[in-house]
């Protein structure tokens, strides 16, 4: 068995280069958090369920009540963020102080890998020592993801939104340099498997950590009686079990919402309202009232 060195088994010599990238980094993260008022990172313990359509909308909805807003696309293999929020597949300008971040919908300043890539299809190899590339891959996401934080020039914010990736190993990895978050957002659907990843992600944010259910796809919106229709036969409902965490609201699935989400501007931008921009500003609403604003 390969026995791997931490940052702890490092020499600890004020000239080791390791430990000074380490102590650099971790001072600009410290600086640039210092100018983030409120950090709400969206989350979901498995994927498919529109947690990066939620996150593009809660950015812009706080963008126009007047907020300072930036968004991270922390799915870094497979960012959609920068896509949802209208930003052109365009390389970041990279500067001394940092890396400046694109200007989306409603003047929401953000990062994600594709527009960091020569081309927006280019994928995203993570390369390591040959063989081993696996085993490293965990180490340079949160490494990468660490670097979103303290290398971009975010200025001051009221809120920065942070698209996490499915999978509650990504919010225990968030937490670790992120501890204390304004609140965790837990997207989901109404159904028997998603409520079983819910419980699991209870477990995991069960220490002190504010957070509450988004249910998506409640129920489909009929474009034609604009009735509604459940989208899922199973009677469960995570977000108002007595033994889940709080319930913060529910959208119902929008084929609005899914048309602007590929247009590149986020529905709740739309003058026209529709159930899906009436719930997600209900959200907003909601993230701004347990934030204290």
């Amino acid at each position: 068995m390969r026995n791997f060195r931490t940052y702890g088994e490092v020499p600890a010599t004020p000239s080791h280069p390791v430990l000074a990238q380490v102590g650099d980094q971790r001072a600009r993260l410290g600086q640039r958090l210092a100018k983030i008022h409120h950090i709400v990172p969206v989350v979901s313990g498995k994927g498919g369920v529109g947690k990066s359509a939620v996150s593009a909308n809660l950015a812009a909805a706080l963008a126009l009540r007047g907020f300072r807003v930036g968004a991270v696309d922390g799915d870094l293999n497979g960012p959609s963020l920068a896509a949802m929020l209208g930003v052109s597949p365009e390389p970041l300008q990279v500067t001394d102080d940092g890396v400046v971040p694109a200007v989306g919908a409603a003047d929401v300043r953000l990062v994600a890998t594709d527009l960091l890539l020569e081309a927006a299809d280019t994928p995203l190899r993570w390369r390591g020592p040959p063989g081993d590339e696996f085993l490293w891959r965990g180490a340079l996401e949160a490494g990468t993801l660490r670097e979103f934080l303290s290398d971009v020039v975010w200025g001051d914010l009221d809120f920065l939104v942070v698209d996490l990736p499915p999978g509650t190993d990504r919010i225990q990895r968030f937490l670790e340099f992120v501890p204390d978050p304004a609140a965790v957002l837990l997207v989901t659907t109404p159904s028997r498997a998603a409520a079983r990843v819910v419980a699991r992600a209870e477990a995991l944010l069960s220490s002190g950590t504010r957070f509450g259910t988004v249910m998506n796809m409640a129920a489909g919106s009929c474009p034609h009686c604009g009735g509604t229709l459940p989208l899922f036969d199973a009677p469960a409902d995570p977000g108002r079990d007595p033994h889940t965490i709080d319930f913060w609201g529910e959208i119902p699935f929008d084929h609005r919402l899914a048309h602007a989400t590929d247009a590149g501007r986020p529905i709740v931008l739309d003058p026209d309202a529709s159930r899906a921009a009436t719930a997600l500003w209900a959200l907003t609403d909601r993230v701004l009232t347990e934030c204290e604003f």
